[in-house]
Protein backbone atom coordinates (compact mmCIF):
# COMPACT_ATOMS: atom_id res chain seq x y z
CA UNK A 1 0.00 0.00 0.00
CA UNK A 2 2.69 2.57 0.20
CA UNK A 3 3.07 3.61 -3.06
CA UNK A 4 -1.06 3.58 -3.41
CA UNK A 5 -2.71 7.50 -3.55
CA UNK A 6 -6.05 7.77 -2.04
CA UNK A 7 -8.37 10.17 -2.93
CA UNK A 8 -11.76 10.79 -0.65
CA UNK A 9 -14.61 12.58 -1.56
CA UNK A 10 -17.11 13.62 1.66
CA UNK A 11 -19.01 16.58 2.70
CA UNK A 12 -19.91 15.40 6.26
CA UNK A 13 -16.98 16.67 8.52
CA UNK A 14 -16.91 14.00 10.97
CA UNK A 15 -16.91 11.16 8.23
CA UNK A 16 -13.61 13.25 6.89
CA UNK A 17 -12.37 13.18 10.37
CA UNK A 18 -12.53 9.65 11.22
CA UNK A 19 -10.98 8.38 7.53
CA UNK A 20 -8.16 10.87 8.13
CA UNK A 21 -7.54 9.59 11.65
CA UNK A 22 -7.53 5.99 10.26
CA UNK A 23 -5.75 6.18 7.49
CA UNK A 24 -3.14 8.82 8.12
CA UNK A 25 -2.86 8.58 12.19
CA UNK A 26 -3.64 4.95 12.28
CA UNK A 27 -2.41 3.05 8.66
CA UNK A 28 0.60 5.26 7.79
CA UNK A 29 -0.55 6.46 4.90
CA UNK A 30 0.96 9.52 4.12
CA UNK A 31 -0.85 10.17 0.25
CA UNK A 32 -4.52 11.02 1.22
CA UNK A 33 -6.10 13.82 -0.71
CA UNK A 34 -9.88 14.70 0.60
CA UNK A 35 -12.41 17.13 -1.01
CA UNK A 36 -15.01 18.56 0.89
CA UNK A 37 -17.49 18.68 -1.92
CA UNK A 38 -17.54 17.65 -5.12
CA UNK A 39 -17.74 21.91 -6.77
CA UNK A 40 -15.32 21.56 -10.10
CA UNK A 41 -14.95 17.91 -9.23
CA UNK A 42 -13.39 17.12 -12.60
CA UNK A 43 -11.35 19.77 -12.37
CA UNK A 44 -9.91 19.13 -9.14
CA UNK A 45 -9.12 15.95 -10.03
CA UNK A 46 -7.41 16.31 -13.34
CA UNK A 47 -5.35 19.09 -11.16
CA UNK A 48 -4.26 15.89 -8.73
CA UNK A 49 -0.26 16.01 -8.41
CA UNK A 50 -0.61 12.18 -8.73
CA UNK A 51 -3.69 10.09 -10.21
CA UNK A 52 -5.18 8.50 -7.33
CA UNK A 53 -5.72 4.58 -7.29
CA UNK A 54 -8.17 4.20 -4.86
CA UNK A 55 -11.03 6.73 -4.79
CA UNK A 56 -13.32 6.95 -1.96
CA UNK A 57 -16.62 8.39 -3.23
CA UNK A 58 -19.46 9.58 -0.59
CA UNK A 59 -22.84 8.86 -2.94
CA UNK A 60 -24.45 11.71 -1.70
CA UNK A 61 -22.49 14.56 -2.13
CA UNK A 62 -23.08 17.75 -3.14
CA UNK A 63 -23.53 19.24 -6.20
CA UNK A 64 -22.45 16.16 -8.12
CA UNK A 65 -23.58 13.03 -6.96
CA UNK A 66 -21.05 10.11 -6.53
CA UNK A 67 -22.95 8.69 -9.43
CA UNK A 68 -22.13 11.57 -11.12
CA UNK A 69 -18.50 11.44 -10.03
CA UNK A 70 -17.97 8.18 -10.94
CA UNK A 71 -18.89 8.50 -14.67
CA UNK A 72 -16.36 11.37 -14.94
CA UNK A 73 -13.67 9.46 -13.44
CA UNK A 74 -14.16 6.39 -15.91
CA UNK A 75 -14.26 8.63 -18.93
CA UNK A 76 -10.59 10.08 -17.73
CA UNK A 77 -7.93 9.19 -19.85
CA UNK A 78 -5.02 7.51 -17.25
CA UNK A 79 -7.65 6.60 -14.71
CA UNK A 80 -8.51 3.07 -16.45
CA UNK A 81 -7.58 1.24 -13.02
CA UNK A 82 -8.26 3.32 -10.94
CA UNK A 83 -10.77 1.68 -8.01
CA UNK A 84 -13.66 3.82 -6.83
CA UNK A 85 -15.32 2.26 -4.18
CA UNK A 86 -18.88 3.84 -3.03
CA UNK A 87 -18.46 5.23 0.97
CA UNK A 88 -22.32 5.27 1.83
CA UNK A 89 -25.72 4.48 4.47
CA UNK A 90 -27.85 3.64 1.78
CA UNK A 91 -26.48 -0.19 1.74
CA UNK A 92 -30.35 -1.82 1.15
CA UNK A 93 -29.87 -4.96 -1.42
CA UNK A 94 -31.16 -2.81 -4.26
CA UNK A 95 -29.00 0.12 -3.35
CA UNK A 96 -25.85 -2.18 -3.31
CA UNK A 97 -27.31 -3.46 -6.70
CA UNK A 98 -27.44 -0.06 -8.05
CA UNK A 99 -23.59 0.78 -7.40
CA UNK A 100 -22.78 -2.25 -8.88
CA UNK A 101 -24.44 -1.79 -12.25
CA UNK A 102 -22.82 1.67 -11.98
CA UNK A 103 -19.82 0.77 -12.14
CA UNK A 104 -18.44 0.76 -8.57
CA UNK A 105 -15.71 -1.70 -7.69
CA UNK A 106 -17.23 -2.18 -4.19
CA UNK A 107 -18.91 -0.30 -1.52
CA UNK A 108 -17.99 0.42 2.39
CA UNK A 109 -21.17 1.04 4.79
CA UNK A 110 -20.74 4.15 6.54
CA UNK A 111 -20.43 5.03 9.30
CA UNK A 112 -16.88 3.39 9.28
CA UNK A 113 -16.09 0.45 11.25
CA UNK A 114 -12.36 1.51 12.25
CA UNK A 115 -11.71 -1.84 13.08
CA UNK A 116 -12.73 -3.39 10.25
CA UNK A 117 -11.79 -0.53 7.70
CA UNK A 118 -7.64 -0.94 7.54
CA UNK A 119 -8.67 -4.36 6.10
CA UNK A 120 -10.91 -3.70 3.73
CA UNK A 121 -8.75 -1.01 2.37
CA UNK A 122 -5.79 -3.27 2.24
CA UNK A 123 -8.13 -6.11 0.54
CA UNK A 124 -9.42 -3.35 -2.41
CA UNK A 125 -5.75 -2.25 -2.75
CA UNK A 126 -4.66 -5.86 -3.69
CA UNK A 127 -7.78 -5.87 -6.26
CA UNK A 128 -10.38 -7.71 -4.42
CA UNK A 129 -13.84 -5.90 -4.94
CA UNK A 130 -15.50 -5.46 -1.54
CA UNK A 131 -18.76 -5.19 -1.13
CA UNK A 132 -19.31 -4.76 2.84
CA UNK A 133 -22.38 -3.65 3.78
CA UNK A 134 -23.18 -4.31 7.72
Amino acid sequence: MPDTHYLYIEDDRLSREVIKLVMQDIMGISTLTIFENSENFLERLRNLPEKPNVVLLDIHVHPITGFEMLRLIRSQPGFERTKVIAVTASVMNEEVQKLRSAGFDGTISKPIDTTVFPTLLQRITQGESIWQIF
